[in-house]
């Protein structure tokens, strides 16, 4: 049992115009919870930071309502059972699920649907990164969308992000020349030097849209899109015949106006491919995901990489490095 008595609780005060603000949020701090019949006390370790937390915050629906005014900040991560009730959530089990930005959640019963996590010979952080949702979700726009073939382009937007880094690296596993878009120097260099991208195209050099253009010669086959704006714009306009389209995220448009879209001309004239998709759509199909990726993880043939900040206070300050481009890998808030 734990012998803490308050539970620290980050919750939605207003709605931001744009970026987070010192005004989105306040620190609340609540009773403990106590686990009744079937439930179990979980305390939250780790915190998943994602483009959609700030799309959760937003007055438009996603494919979950918006988080209400007053309500706990929504959230994946990690936790230990600490207390239970509840045969299905033993003491000291690993779980993950939506746990929020608190210390403490109760799960089972009529609190949150967790699920609970084998015991890996991985860092645990390695649950919310390459195989978390993130690494789940690279998995099936690669592997069901993307389907990329040995020899065809693909370009991965937010590269160096938690998506887009596992994403590229499943192409390159499935024989595919892989050309990255990210921000700044560094970061191309690492997906270059230690992920095995054939290429990778810094956009903020001035020049992004000419080196995009050398370093797919031969066009573009699958684009795992990731940013939208501009940057899909650019690879759109080099969609070859049959092009495939996993439209993951848009990350340059959760804090601003949409940018001007691409010209659909040529996704008419080659017969592209576009399907969205919420890695939700294979919730009962995660288990195959997290196997195949943890046995490529085990072997080093996926390399999973983590920002980690210190302090629960600290999420929305880390939502806000998500656009700020100032992770490396998979963004994760250590509670």
């Amino acid at each position: 049992m734990t012998t803490a008595t308050a539970n620290r609780q980050i919750r939605l005060r207003e709605r931001p115009d744009g970026r987070i603000d010192e005004r989105t949020f306040e620190t609340v701090e609540g009773a403990m919870p106590e686990p009744g019949p079937r439930q179990a006390l979980v305390r939250n370790l780790y915190l998943s930071i994602d483009p959609t937390n700030r799309a959760w915050i937003g007055e438009e629906p996603t494919y979950l309502p918006p988080v209400g005014i007053g309500e706990v900040m929504r959230a994946v991560g990690l936790g230990r059972v600490v207390a239970s009730n509840s045969e299905q959530y033993p003491e000291g089990a690993l779980v993950t699920g939506l746990v929020g930005w608190q210390d403490y959640t109760l799960a089972g019963g009529e609190g949150i649907p967790l699920t609970v996590l084998p015991e890996l010979d991985l860092p645990i952080e390695c649950m919310l990164g390459a195989l978390g949702v993130t690494g789940v979700t690279a998995w099936f726009g690669i592997e069901e969308i993307g389907r990329p073939q040995e020899g065809e382009t693909v370009v991965v937007s937010a590269a160096a992000g938690a998506v887009g880094s596992v994403a590229g690296q499943l192409a390159k596993l499935r024989g595919a020349r892989v050309v990255g878009v990210a921000g700044g120097a560094e970061k191309c260099a690492w997906l270059v030097d230690d992920l095995g991208f054939d290429a990778a195209v810094d956009r903020h050099d001035p020049r992004w849209r000419e080196l995009l253009g050398q370093a797919c010669p031969d066009g573009v086959d699958v684009d795992f899109e990731n940013v939208g704006g501009e940057i899909m714009g650019a690879v759109f306009a080099m969609l070859n015949l049959n092009a495939r389209v996993a439209l993951c995220g848009l990350i340059s448009e959760y804090n601003d106006d949409p940018q001007p879209g691409p010209n659909l001309r040529r996704v008419l004239m080659n017969r592209v491919l576009i399907k969205g998709f919420i890695v939700l759509d294979w919730f009962d199909r995660f288990p195959e995901a997290i196997a195949r990726l943890g046995a490529l993880v085990a072997d080093g043939k996926v390399k999973d990489r983590h920002t980690v900040v210190a302090g629960l206070e600290r999420a929305p300050e880390a939502c806000n490095m998500l656009f700020d481009g100032a992770n490396v890998g998979k963004l994760i808030v250590k509670i």
